[in-house]
């Protein structure tokens, strides 16, 4: 097994820092903007021969200008399947970049805060992450990454329709937004499938942990734009941010009914997992951060009396299947990342000090 990537595991991730705006529901925020050569086919229909070519400009335009201050040391070609997974885990890549590409490259800050995939879906996609509810800020700063970027490369423009991406509803702007929030309240009371429905008729969309298709496990939930044209950069992010907003109130008030109306329930709820998480010596990917989810829940509604939640947060991506791997040093099955999953979890707990 490969190593070179092994220290990650051992740091955690910018965007799960403890102490930011509303962090009790929104873990972090993240803003991507998709990008194109222009006069080139998008990397779905180009050659290997062209993708090349489209990744050695890209390379040599991020050189030049010096868009990621502090790079990790990495060559995304020589990866390996597992070192892969761990980026997508740490969400450094998305899960169609993990491919085995001679043609690609991944550019990303030490401190995980920014990656730029070259010939994903796009030629460019441009990345920023954060703890909390900060989009305004991270626009400023792919805005930066954007424009020096833009004054080496001709980007594929239209005057009508603005920036041409491979996938039409990037169109536009080519920025997607997303929050991701912890809703355990509203899904507990049975009001997520409304507000799903409603968010989607905003012109808003819902995904999982890692994004399209992928399920709501451990009651997290991304919110993004579905679309990307006839609006500014700054409307996206001003009705995104209000949405946000809008869902943390509604979150609050269900966390508050659960505590007067369904104390004992709540409680039950939040003991069982943390005895499962305590005590488990086998668990299962989804039993982990759906009982993660109920602890993190019991943590910000002052269940317990010293509890890190720096550490419940960093214990969603330990459990992920990379990081059991990385963590054992050595290939496990199923069973296997069943019981280091348990370890990890155990170890974590028992170094907590907790009082329901």
């Amino acid at each position: 097994m490969r190593n070179n990537l092994s220290y990650l595991i051992r740091k955690p991730v910018s965007w799960l820092a403890p102490a930011a705006p509303e962090e009790d529901i929104v873990i972090s925020s993240r803003l991507r903007l998709a990008r194109n050569i222009a006069n080139m086919p998008f990397p779905s229909s180009e050659d290997k021969l062209s993708l090349q070519g489209v990744c050695g400009l890209c390379l040599e335009a991020l050189n030049r200008t010096e868009a990621i201050a502090d790079p990790m040391d990495l060559d995304y070609r020589t990866l390996d399947s597992l070192e892969k997974q761990l980026l997508l885990e740490r969400r450094l890549i998305s899960r169609e970049f993990v491919k085995d590409s001679v043609e690609s490259a991944l550019i990303a800050e030490k401190d995980e805060s920014v990656s730029i995939m070259i010939n994903e879906e796009d030629h460019l996609r441009i990345q920023a992450f954060a703890p909390g509810l900060h989009l305004p800020e991270l626009w400023d700063k792919v805005n930066q990454i954007d424009d020096s970027l833009s004054a080496e490369l001709n980007f594929a423009f239209d005057k009508k329709f603005g920036y041409l991406t491979s996938n039409p509803s990037n169109v536009g702007t080519g920025m997607c937004a997303s929050v991701m929030m912890h809703l355990p309240a509203m899904t507990l009371t049975g009001k997520m499938n409304s507000v799903i429905q409603g968010i989607s008729k905003l012109g808003m969309s819902v995904r999982g942990f890692y994004g399209k298709s992928t399920l709501y496990t451990g009651n997290l939930y991304q919110i993004s734009n579905q679309s990307s044209l006839g609006e500014s950069e700054e409307q996206i992010i001003f009705r995104l941010n209000a949405l946000v907003r809008q869902i943390i109130r509604h979150e609050k008030d269900a966390r508050a009914h659960l505590l007067s109306q369904r104390k004992d329930y709540i409680l039950d709820h939040v003991g069982r997992a943390y005895g499962m998480l305590r005590y488990c010596y086998q668990i299962t990917s989804k039993e982990a951060l759906d009982s993660l989810s109920a602890l993190r829940l019991g943590v910000d509604l002052d269940m317990f009396s010293s509890v890190d939640i720096n550490a419940v947060n960093q214990l969603f991506l330990l459990v992920q299947p990379a990081h059991l791997i990385y963590h054992a040093g050595r290939e496990l099955e199923k069973d296997g990342r069943n019981s280091e999953r348990a370890v990890i979890i155990r170890e974590t707990l028992k170094e907590l000090r907790e009082k329901l």
